[in-house]
């Protein structure tokens, strides 16, 4: 199926790589909300323009679409704009990439190559696991968070809406992570972060809660 790429920076680039290296669908084109980009290629990959330019692919018969930013709240906004529109939210998985059989994937996912999925894992759609990162068994992940490379979270761990675990963090078994939460790279989690913390140590600590953030502008992607 043709596809539409939304977001060309360096989070679209992978996604444009394990695209092809699945084989599964043919990305068409990017849509970005840099105009310095418009009318050149990435990877090969025309950028068309803006997100307004999306009527115009619905028109030409794109019927798939897959968000590749990596600012969890925007990518969750895009994800329902493309759904609105009528677009097919494809997942983005990479031949490397090690899922359980017996795993549950959403829409809009990004498996990136090395990533692990195990048994009974629960993703839910717009999630990036990225490169390397190990989510075990019965591990539940909601919509929009993002699993940098190298995580790692035990048995049982679950990682709210749009929350951010860091490079190389490490979760263990059967604690959660609220939604929006973020746990900076390195971080060792030993006990539960609450909704729209920032945890960061070894052990990790709270060192703030922000529950006031506000919603990124959709134009930048």
């Amino acid at each position: 199926m043709d596809i539409v790429i939304v977001g060309a920076g360096g989070h679209g680039k992978v996604v444009l790589d394990i695209l092809r290296a699945e084989g599964k669908h043919s990305p068409i084109a990017y849509v970005d909300a840099d105009p310095s980009i418009a009318g050149t290629r990435v990877g090969g990959v025309p950028v068309i323009g803006s997100i307004n330019m999306l009527p115009k692919l619905r028109q030409q018969r794109v019927r798939g679409a897959i968000v590749a930013i990596v600012d969890n709240r925007a990518r969750l906004r895009y994800a329902a704009i493309l759904a609105e529109q009528g677009f097919e939210l494809v997942n983005s998985i990479h031949p490397a990439a090690v899922i359980s059989p017996t795993a549950a994937l959403g829409a809009n996912l990004v498996a990136a190559a090395g990533a692990i999925i195990c048994t009974d894992a629960r993703i839910a759609d717009s999630v990036i696991i990225n490169t390397g990162a190990i989510v075990d068994h019965e591990c539940q992940i909601e919509a929009g968070a993002h699993i940098c490379p190298g995580a790692c979270l035990g048995g049982r761990v679950q990682v709210g809406s749009a929350a951010f675990i860091g490079l190389g963090a490490k979760i263990i078994q059967c604690l959660s992570v609220g939604e929006y939460a973020v746990v900076g790279a390195g971080a060792v989690v030993i006990r539960d972060v609450p909704a729209h913390a920032t945890a960061v140590g070894v052990p990790a600590r709270v060192i703030k809660i922000d529950a006031g953030a506000e919603e990124p502008a959709l134009q930048r992607v």
